[in-house]
C-alpha cells in the first residue's frame, strides 16, 4: 500500500510507494531526531525512559545518554552543540562538543518556564522554542504545578548570556499547546503548529525577531480513526511543510494546501532529514524509529554544513563556514566594503553539477574536492540567505547549451571541452544548480553561452533597471568565469566584491593565482563571513 497523494505535487518529493523502513524499535515513547552532518549519525530521545539515544547504520541503536532529563526536541546550533529541551528541568540546555552542559533559559519573569519542546535556529544564531505544558505531565515529564499561566513561544539572541531569561515572541494567550515550529528557506516567515487546536499558525518574523501577523496556515488536522496530532514540524527547501498528523506525516504546500501523506505504523511524534544527501527522512514514532527516502531536502539550517575544525571547536553560530584549505596560502584577503543593499546585487555563477560535483561532466579536473576544501556551496548559500533578508537581487547565471552543442564555435579548448564532455546541456541533470543553490522565489536566472556572465545573458539589463552599481562576484571557476565577470564588470563601472570563499576551482593553485593577482586589480577581495557581517 502506498503513501496518500492529494495533489500531484507530492509525487516531485517522494516515491508515492517508497518503503518506510523501521530502523530500531522497542523504546517507549521518541521523540527529537537530529542526524550529525559531520560524525553521520541520528541522535533522538526516549523522552519517558530518561535516555538519549543513537543510531547509525552500520551499528544500529546504542544508548548515548542517562538519564537525560527527559529530553525533547534537540538541535544543534552552528557549533555543532547540541541543543536539548529538557521536560524534566523546564531549561533549553546547550551540550558543547567536549560534553559540558549548560543552561541556557529557563526562566521568564521570574518564573519557571513550563517545558521546552520543540527548538530551532536562524542563520543568525538566534534560538527559538516553543513551551507546552507536557512536561509536567506524568509520564512525559514531572508531575509539578505550573508557574507560567500561559503557553507560548520564545527566542534567544545571539547575544543571549547563559541563564538569562528567554524573550517571549508571541501572543500570550493565542496557543493551547504550542507544540512543532520550523522557518521558511528565507527565514522571513515562521509556521508554528498547536496540538490541542489542531492547527498549524504562519507569522511574520519581525526585525526585532518577534513572531506577527500571524493567520491560520492549516487547520483540522485530526482524523478520529487514526492516531496522531500536530507535533513535530519541518519545512524543505522548497518551504512545503512537513507535520506529524493521524496516519504519520502529513505535507502542506507553501501555500497551506494538503498535498500528500507518508504513512507510517505507528503515531509520530517528530521528524526530520539526514543523510549523506539530506534526503532520508527520520521519523519518530510511539515506540520506533522509522526512516523513509524523500526527492527533497530540509531548508538549510546552519549546522548542517558545520565542519569541525582544530581542537574541536567550529563556526561562530549563524556565520558561514569558513574555507580551510587555503591555510598557509597567503591569500590576499581584506575586510569587506560598506554595502548598500539596495544598490547591490549578488551574482551565483556556474554553480552547476557538471561544473563542480562528482559526477559531472568535469569532475576529474578536481573541481569537485576544491569546491568542498573550499566549502564553496555552503558559503553561497549564507550569501544568499543575507542577500534575501536584505531584499537584495540574486542572480544566478548558467551555462545553457542545447542539445548537440549546436553553433557552438570550437576555436577556444573550453568550448571544445563542453562538446567533448556533451556537457551542460538543457534538460539534463548536469546543468542543474548543486543541491542547496536552487533559485528562491523572488530570484533571477541568466542563461549564457560565454565564460563571462555579461555578454550573452540578461545580466546587464536586469544591473541597469534595478539601478545597481555593486556586485558580490562568487561562483566556479575562479579562474574563468569569475575572474572575467569580474574583469567586464570592472570595465563597465560595476565596484566588485569577491568572497574568495564562495569560488572555486580546480586546485588550490590556480584559485591562488586568480586570487592574488588578477582580482586584486579589478575586485574587493574578502570572505563570506566579512559579507555577511556587513550585510547585517
Amino acid at each position: 500500500m502506498g503513501h496518500t497523494v492529494v495533489d500531484p505535487k507530492f509525487r516531485d518529493l517522494m516515491d508515492e510507494f517508497a518503503p518506510v523502513n523501521q530502523i530500531g524499535t522497542g523504546f517507549v515513547f521518541t521523540e527529537g531526531p537530529i542526524w550529525h552532518p559531520a560524525e553521520k549519525y541520528l541522535l533522538f530521545s526516549d523522552m519517558p525512559g530518561d535516555v538519549r539515544r543513537k543510531w547509525t547504520p552500520e551499528t544500529g541503536v546504542s544508548e548515548y545518554l542517562r538519564p537525560s532529563n527527559k529530553g525533547n526536541g534537540m538541535t544543534y546550533d552552528a557549533e555543532l552543540n547540541l541543543l536539548v529541551c529538557e521536560h524534566a528541568t523546564s531549561s533549553v540546555a546547550r551540550f558543547r562538543t567536549d560534553g559540558t552542559r549548560e543552561v541556557l533559559a529557563s526562566h521568564f519573569e521570574g518564573k519557571e518556564l513550563n517545558s521546552p519542546n520543540d527548538i530551532v535556529v536562524k542563520s543568525d544564531g538566534t534560538i527559538y522554542f516553543t513551551d507546552p505544558t507536557y512536561g509536567r505531565l506524568e509520564h512525559f515529564g514531572v508531575p509539578r504545578p505550573l508557574q507560567q499561566g500561559f503557553q507560548g513561544v520564545y527566542m534567544l539572541p545571539a547575544d543571549h548570556r547563559p541563564g538569562g531569561e528567554a524573550i517571549l515572541v508571541s501572543d500570550r494567550y493565542m496557543f493551547t499547546q504550542p507544540n512543532g515550529l520550523c522557518f521558511s528557506p528565507c527565514e522571513r516567515w515562521m509556521w508554528v503548529n498547536d496540538t490541542e487546536q489542531a492547527n498549524i499558525r504562519m507569522f511574520d518574523v519581525g526585525e526585532d525577531g518577534r513572531l506577527k501577523n500571524g493567520r491560520v496556515f492549516a487547520s483540522g488536522i485530526k482524523d478520529p480513526l487514526k492516531a496522531g496530532v500536530p507535533d513535530g514540524m519541518k519545512a524543505d527547501i522548497n518551504g512545503n511543510v512537513w507535520v506529524t498528523a493521524p496516519g504519520g506525516v502529513w505535507v502542506y504546500s507553501f501555500e497551506g494546501l494538503l498535498i500528500g501523506k507518508v504513512d507510517v505504523p505507528e503515531m509520530v511524534a517528530n521528524l526530520h532529514w539526514g543523510g549523506d544527501d539530506w534526503q532520508t527522512l527520520f521519523m519518530c514514532a510511539c515506540t520506533s524509529v522509522y526512516s523513509v527516502q524523500t526527492k527533497i531536502r530540509p531548508r538549510n539550517e546552519p549546522f548542517m554544513y558545520a565542519t569541525p575544525t582544530a581542537g574541536g571547536s567550529n563556526a561562530q553560530p549563524g556565520a558561514p563556514v569558513a574555507a580551510t584549505a587555503n591555510a598557509g596560502n597567503d591569500l590576499l584577503v581584506s575586510a569587506c566594503p560598506a554595502i548598500d543593499p539596495k544598490k547591490t546585487a549578488l551574482l551565483i555563477q556556474d554553480l552547476q553539477n557538471d561544473v563542480m560535483m562528482d559526477g559531472g561532466a568535469f569532475a576529474e579536473t578536481g573541481s569537485p574536492q576544491h569546491a568542498r576544501d573550499q566549502n564553496v556551496v555552503a558559503n553561497a548559500i549564507a550569501l544568499a540567505e543575507a542577500a534575501r533578508r536584505k531584499g537584495m537581487p540574486v542572480i544566478h547565471i548558467w551555462m545553457v547549451c542545447e542539445p548537440g552543442h549546436p553553433l557552438l564555435s570550437q576555436h577556444a579548448p573550453l568550448f571544445q571541452g563542453l562538446k567533448g564532455e556533451n556537457a551542460l546541456v538543457r534538460g539534463t541533470w548536469g546543468v542543474a544548480p548543486v543541491p542547496g543553490l536552487e533559485p528562491r522565489p523572488g530570484d533571477l536566472v541568466c542563461e549564457k553561452m560565454s565564460m563571462s556572465g555579461w555578454e550573452t545573458s540578461r545580466l546587464e539589463s536586469y544591473l541597469h533597471h534595478a539601478g545597481i552599481d555593486t556586485i558580490i562576484n562568487t561562483g566556479s571557476w575562479t579562474n574563468m568565469s569569475v575572474e572575467h565577470t569580474a574583469r567586464t564588470a570592472a570595465d563597465k563601472g560595476f565596484q566588485v566584491i569577491v568572497p574568495e570563499d564562495a569560488c572555486s576551482t580546480m586546485n588550490a593553485d590556480w584559485h591562488r593565482a586568480s586570487i592574488n593577482f588578477a582580482m586584486q586589480n579589478v575586485a574587493s577581495v574578502t570572505s563570506t563571513s566579512s559579507v555577511v557581517s556587513a550585510l547585517s
